[in-house]
Parts: C-alpha cells; sequence; structure tokens
C-alpha cells in the first residue's frame, strides 16, 4: 500500500509547468488505475454481479474521476465491467460456460505468443525468466494465492514483452485477468484446491522453456498449463456457490 501511494505522488507531483500533470505522467495515473481495478476484479473485492456507482469505485480505488473513467472503459471493453447509463456500474458475472469456451481462443493465442517468445527472447528476457523460475522454486511451498497472482503477472508480462508484438498485448490481457480470477476462485473457495504446486509446475516449464529458447517445449508447456484450468472448470461447474460468481443470486435458505 505504501509503495502504490509513493507511485501516486510521483504521479501527481510531477506536472508540465502549468500546474497539470503531464500528458506521459497522466498516461501513468490511467495505466495505474487500471491496474488497481483488475486487482480488485481478480480478487474478488469487487464482486461479480455487484452493482455500484463511478463514485464508490474512485473512493475505493483512491484515484479521481478522469483515471477512473478512462479505466472503466478498458473494463467495459475487456467484458469485465459493464456500463449501465443512468444507472451506474455492474461487474460481470462470471458466466463460467462462456469462460471455458474462451479457453480454445486462449490456447491458441497462447501458443502463437510463447511461439514468438521462445524464439525472440533476449538474454534479459532469459535472464528475468530464469530469474522468476529461481524465486518460484524457493517459495514453492510458502507461496501465499496473492503472492503468486503477482508473480503471474510478471510472467505474463515478460512473455509478452519477449514475444515483441505489442498487438498482443491488448488482445491477451483481459483473457489473462479472466483467468487469473477464475484461478484465485478455484484456489480460495473450492474445497481441497488451496494447494499451488500445480499451477506452479506449469508456469516453470513455460518459463524454462523461453529461458532456453526451446520453441517447441514452450508450445508444449502452454498447452499443459491451458489443460489444467480447463480441469478447473470441471470441479467448479459441480461445485461452487454460484453467489461467488454472481453475487446478486439471493441465497439459500437465508444462508
Amino acid at each position: 500500500m505504501a509503495r502504490r501511494k509513493r507511485a501516486l505522488e510521483v504521479v501527481r507531483n510531477e506536472d508540465d509547468g502549468e500546474g497539470k500533470p503531464s500528458r506521459r505522467n497522466r498516461l501513468n495515473f490511467f495505466e495505474l488505475a487500471y491496474q488497481r481495478i483488475e486487482e480488485l476484479l481478480v480478487h474478488c473485492e469487487l464482486k461479480p454481479g455487484q452493482f455500484m456507482t463511478m463514485l464508490e469505485l474512485q473512493h475505493i480505488t483512491g484515484f479521481g474521476r478522469t483515471p477512473v473513467h478512462h479505466a472503466v472503459n478498458r473494463l467495459s471493453a475487456d467484458t469485465l465491467i459493464i456500463i449501465r447509463p443512468r444507472h451506474g456500474l455492474h461487474i460481470a458475472p462470471i458466466d463460467l460456460a462462456r469462460e471455458r469456451m474462451l479457453l480454445a481462443l486462449r490456447r491458441d493465442m497462447e501458443r502463437f505468443v510463447v511461439r514468438l517468445a521462445a524464439d525472440r527472447a533476449s538474454l534479459s528476457h532469459r535472464n528475468q525468466a530464469l530469474h522468476i523460475e529461481r524465486l518460484l522454486r524457493e517459495r514453492r511451498a510458502t507461496l501465499t494465492l496473492d503472492e503468486f497472482n503477482s508473480i503471474d503477472r510478471r510472467i505474463d508480462a515478460l512473455v509478452l514483452e519477449a514475444a515483441g508484438e505489442p498487438f498482443l498485448v491488448h488482445t491477451l490481457r483481459p483473457l489473462h485477468t479472466l483467468y487469473r480470477r477464475i484461478g484465485y476462485i478455484h484456489h480460495r473457495f473450492m474445497p481441497g484446491q488451496a494447494e499451488l504446486s500445480g499451477t506452479i509446475d506449469r508456469h516453470l516449464a513455460i518459463l524454462v522453456a523461453v529461458a532456453g529458447r526451446h520453441v517447441e517445449d514452450a508450445v508444449k508447456a502452454s498447452d499443459a498449463l491451458i489443460d489444467y484450468m480447463d480441469h478447473m472448470f470441471t470441479g467448479m461447474e459441480a461445485g461452487i456457490d454460484p453467489r461467488l460468481l454472481d453475487c446478486s443470486i439471493e441465497p439459500l435458505l437465508g444462508t
């Protein structure tokens, strides 16, 4: 929290000499707001199915109207927030059937991206992949779900950067958010699924393949991760409390 506040102060304090933030810093501010709301969505602090106002979201995030409005527009395009004119915002409920179907799209896109990343990875990218790999191995038994999600975000960003095609960032980022939230719900709320070793192992395989520039191994590792995620849906479709997917659903027996 303290680190985020410092980051916000940097953006607030740097202006263009006329009392207004420079365009570059405004863009940084917009990105910080997007990242914060995305984090709240992934951790279900903004609950699927929840209705709220723009002002409430400003209070929750600590950002002003303009960056929150900008972020909400992006998240609406990402199908994560529904804008209801004159009625506020609606956090999109989770549709397990739709998100499982979209796994086929993500599988094909991840294959393309990870193939590029393994083929194009620079020495710096490979060094970063090895650094994250060592961290995951060292912390494998003690890593919290929130910590893993933070590392997972770094891995996604690294692979996209190594691939070197900016168009892919805008296409894949919403999918990463969707499935990071599914992973959070699976590990946090499904009985007996708190263990993270399965997903950690599959991410390790991707990092090793990209660091070694082993293209076909990277594609196989990516497919293995998507297969693991597909298995999550099998359990969730039968065993998850539907209120976790849409908080507007009435509880059974008033529980």
